[in-house]
């Protein structure tokens, strides 16, 4: 439920993270100016006790991020991936949350999936062992289907996850909204669309159901990708809470030492990690959201096992073509060429000069290109590249958000395979293959074919259209006047007065 109450969370979440030393922690390993650091202590140190005390045995931000909750150990999750913005050491902190979270016993687990499919237990599965993996969400546990003796994965939603997560997303809300409000700038990154497409990600990893299906998609557009494969959903033991897929005999992607073993060579891994990445986000439009160290196994053989289905990634065609040609761009060092995309898709306000754009990511790109992928900095780049939108008045575009944050996310998993890796070259040849066959005279030949079927379907009603469309101009309708109602307390109220009411009515719940 939203409304003011929500400010006590959030005062206990900065009281949680001083407390625990994780506020501490976090601006040291960012460098952040000593001053910000003294008022950071000033401010939180009256509210210290307010904060959740948390598990003494974890590193100070695992302890606070798992104390506050599932959508803050989601965030977690994503830094874990990002050494060379929070550091080698952080890093390997927020790996725990990935899939070492402190399960919940297995009897709760087996309650849940007794209720979930309506069945006892022994005619689902011949064997349910105890919790082989625990995350923010749900946790897994090992079976053998009860008909087959197929080995399987049973995933299980944490008892209240649902109740949890939408209040950390309610305190989301009014810290995205106290922010626009006392920072106007802000406001073109449009923190509250932010929070709001975070919603809809959670919404649909707390349904099962979703996650199955994604399974499904994913398996289909991918089954001819070598060296990469998923488990299938079992259908008829898959409800909203309860999941089952085949199960993954791998390595886990974060543990180096264990690929070292094996003898897999981490530089190829690395690079067919990000490859399949942005081929699926190019080719099929339809991506791995969420694909952390956590979610990949590797098999003897080198290849690559997703699981984890409930945050995946969509894109459309022109979103693909745009974001293609951007990297294609930077790829050939072609600035002119990225700053007219940016504009022809409207990411930049047309107003703003395009020669001066370009310059500006000239003075992005250049650096990166020739330096040893160890010495640059991710969190300086994306700090500037923070400068030259804000510059530009870029507003942030929702669709693109998980895009983004994903492939942050994946440079992070093949950099952590080979710090060396260098993400340009290795997406170059994917990029041109796209841009071969869906820019250019292919694809103008193909969209012409494709515009000519969809007209096609309304040939019969394109006359009829037509002639309402001039009727409607030539006689234009006058606009309806709002009709004036009487409130209960006596308010002369419009419609448009009703939904304000409604508006301020919400929110104070």
């Amino acid at each position: 439920m939203r409304g003011p109450h929500n400010i006590w969370r959030l005062v206990r979440t900065g009281a949680t993270f001083e407390r625990t030393g994780a506020m501490a922690e976090v601006l040291e390993a960012m460098n952040a100016p000593a001053r910000l650091r003294l008022a950071a202590r000033v401010l939180g140190w009256p509210f210290k006790l307010l904060g959740l005390k948390g598990d003494e045995n974890l590193p100070p931000l695992v302890r606070a991020l798992t104390a506050l909750g599932p959508a803050y150990i989601k965030f977690g999750q994503t830094l874990a991936t990002r050494p060379d913005v929070v550091g080698q050491e952080l890093a390997d902190q927020l790996r725990y949350l990935q899939d070492k979270l402190a399960p919940f016993p297995r009897a709760e687990a087996i309650a849940m999936i007794e209720q979930e499919l309506g069945l006892p237990l022994a005619e689902a599965y011949s064997d349910l062992s105890e919790p082989v993996a625990a995350a923010s969400i749900a946790q897994v546990h090992q079976a053998r289907l009860a008909e087959t003796g197929a080995k399987v994965a049973v995933k299980v939603l944490r008892p209240g996850v649902e109740r949890a997560f939408r209040r950390d997303v309610d305190a989301f809300h009014l810290a995205a909204s106290i922010i626009e409000l006392l920072l106007p700038k802000s406001r073109r990154l449009r923190p509250l669309d932010v929070i709001v497409h975070f919603e809809s990600l959670v919404e649909g990893e707390l349904d099962l159901r979703i996650e199955a299906a994604s399974a499904a998609e994913f398996a289909a557009n991918t089954e001819g990708d070598e060296g990469f494969t998923l488990p299938r959903p079992v259908w008829h033991l898959s409800q909203r809470r309860v999941m089952t897929l085949g199960w993954a005999e791998g390595v886990p992607m974060g543990d180096n030492a264990a690929l070292d073993a094996l003898g897999i060579d981490r530089r190829e891994l690395g690079t067919r990690v990000l490859t399949l990445f942005l081929r699926h986000a190019l080719r099929d439009g339809f991506f791995h959201g969420d694909m952390h160290q956590g979610n990949m196994k590797v098999t003897a053989d080198g290849g690559i096992i997703a699981f984890d289905f409930g945050i995946m990634g969509r894109i459309d065609a022109y979103t693909r073509r745009a974001y293609a040609e951007i990297l294609f761009g930077f790829i050939r060092k072609d600035y002119r060429r990225v700053a007219e995309v940016h504009f022809e898709a409207g990411y930049v306000p047309p107003d703003r000069d395009i020669d001066d754009f370009a310059r500006a990511l000239r003075s992005v790109g250049e650096p990166i290109f020739g330096m040893d992928a160890r010495y640059i900095s991710m969190a300086k780049l994306l700090s500037y590249l923070f400068e030259v939108t804000e510059r530009f008045g870029m507003e942030t575009r929702t669709e693109l958000i998980l895009l983004q944050r994903t492939m942050v996310v994946v440079e992070g998993v093949a950099r952590s395979l080979n710090p060396e890796i260098n993400m340009w070259q290795v997406a170059k040849p994917v990029v041109e293959e796209y841009v071969r066959t869906h820019v250019g005279p292919q694809a103008f030949a193909r969209d012409l074919a494709l515009t000519a079927k969809i007209l096609s379907r309304f040939g019969p009603r394109l006359p009829r259209l037509v002639e309402e469309a001039l009727i409607a101009q030539a006689h234009p309708k006058p606009a309806p006047t709002p009709t004036r109602r009487i409130g209960p307390l006596g308010w002369g109220l419009t419609g448009g007065g009703l939904v304000a009411l409604g508006v301020a009515i919400g929110a104070a719940l």
